[in-house]
């Protein structure tokens, strides 16, 4: 058979489809899409019933958006002290011989608080008030002297005048005039020496009234550090033997303020404090001073607060320790979210509906990180914060601008948010 007539049956056969090959292929590529719109179409199904499954077996936790009054605080721990407390010592050595106050007697200005015993003090007053009699003695004594030398250096010049400079001699004039001066240097000399004994005098009198350890304000004994037959050295400093209190009906409470909240403490703001004895109870105070000073211990720094603080029922009393509580701010019918809120991030596997989002992203994937929330920036931005509501039962992200905040709810400054408003702040499983 010649080429053109088999060409000529090919075309034939094509054009009848009964040529093999080109039925294969047709097959193979109608399986092809048939695979493929099955695939997708379990893929479908498959996503559809996992979302449905997903999003039947989380359970949301909400708190609402509400208005209300917010107080910023700050805490500090410090200890009751009395407004003033003043330590009394003794300025002589010796053995103390009566103790005349206890721990909380009250006490006046000027009672005797203990008595040292002075039969030491007493014999060295008798002792120098000898010696200023003896040096008295002695004064007297010079003051005859310098009397009687003048009168005979008057007699001798007078003399010596009426004869017209021939008796007596020159040189008996020098001797009665030099004889005066020694008198009266021996006069002054006296005088020295009275003036000197009378100090020592007075010194051992001192001693003797030191002897008697008198209270110095009118107040309470917090502290005795005496027993009678205690002996007491002040060679070098002067010991302590009671503590006494002014006033107890007035204290102060001496808190310790860390420095990153001491920018924030002012004088004349309200507090409150607790302490271990009346765990169920407050006290008011009220910030009298904010000390420059700091203080700083195993690397912590901190400067002193002064709290006045009234005890006129005698429930506090010093040493005690106090954690107090200062309102270092005060906001009236603030719009607050709770703090739950602001900390709650939702996994990126859980559906999240994008604010105007349309259907085609509502089933797209979101990139990674959109449900993350927005890292810190600087000025206005810093503030920003993304918080979570359920619209149509599935999470939608809305963004706010905080303000200040109490540990617990925070101030909203802006944002699409509004009193009844219900936020996420947990989520779990329903099993």
């Amino acid at each position: 058979m010649t080429e053109p007539a088999i060409q000529s049956q090919e075309s034939i056969a094509r054009t009848l489809g009964l040529d093999e090959s080109g039925n294969n292929k047709r097959r193979l590529k109608r399986r092809m899409w048939w695979g493929v719109a099955v695939a997708a179409t379990v893929l479908v199904v498959v996503t559809l019933c996992s979302r449905y499954s997903n999003s039947k077996s989380v359970r949301y936790e909400t708190r609402p958006v509400r208005r209300g009054d917010l107080v910023v605080t700050v805490s500090a721990t410090g200890t009751l002290e009395p407004v003033k407390q003043v330590d009394v010592g003794i300025e002589v050595s010796g053995t103390i011989k009566t103790v005349e106050v206890d721990y909380n007697d009250e006490v006046k200005v000027g009672q005797v608080l203990a008595r040292i015993d002075t039969s030491k003090l007493e014999a060295q007053a008798l002792q120098s008030e000898a010696a200023l009699e003896s040096v008295r003695a002695r004064l007297l004594q010079a003051k005859a002297s310098v009397k009687e030398a003048e009168a005979k250096w008057a007699r001798l010049k007078r003399l010596s005048e009426l004869s017209g400079g021939k008796t007596p001699s020159q040189n008996d004039l020098d001797v009665a005039e030099a004889t005066l001066a020694r008198a009266k240097a021996d006069e002054a000399s006296a005088k020295a020496s009275v003036a000197q004994t009378q100090a020592s005098f007075d010194v051992t009198l001192t001693e003797l009234s030191k002897a008697v350890i008198r209270s110095s304000i009118n107040g309470i004994v917090l502290k005795r550090s005496v027993e009678p037959g205690q002996t007491v050295a002040a060679a070098f400093q002067s010991p302590v033997l009671f503590t006494l209190a002014e006033n107890l009906a007035q204290l102060e409470l001496r808190a310790d303020v860390d420095e990153a909240d001491v920018g924030q403490v002012q004088k004349g703001q309200d507090a409150t404090f607790t302490v271990d004895a009346y765990p169920d109870e407050t006290f008011p105070a009220r910030i009298t001073k904010v000390r420059f000073g700091s203080q700083t211990v195993d690397g912590v720094v901190t400067y002193k607060t002064i709290l006045k603080v009234d005890n006129s029922n005698g429930n506090l009393r010093p040493g005690m320790t106090a954690t107090a509580v200062i309102s270092v701010k005060k906001v009236k019918d603030a719009l607050l979210v709770p703090n739950a809120a602001l900390r709650f991030s939702p996994p990126q596997q859980q559906q999240i509906v994008e604010p105007n989002g349309s259907l085609v992203s509502k089933l797209l994937p979101h990139p990674p990180g959109s449900s993350q929330k927005p890292s810190e920036q600087t000025g206005e931005k810093s503030k920003e914060q993304l918080v979570w509501t359920l619209r149509n039962g599935q999470l939608t992200p809305v963004t706010i601008i905080k303000g200040v905040t109490d540990g617990v709810v925070t101030e909203v400054l802006g944002g699409a948010v509004e009193p009844g408003m219900e936020l996420v702040t947990d989520m779990g499983s329903i099993k």
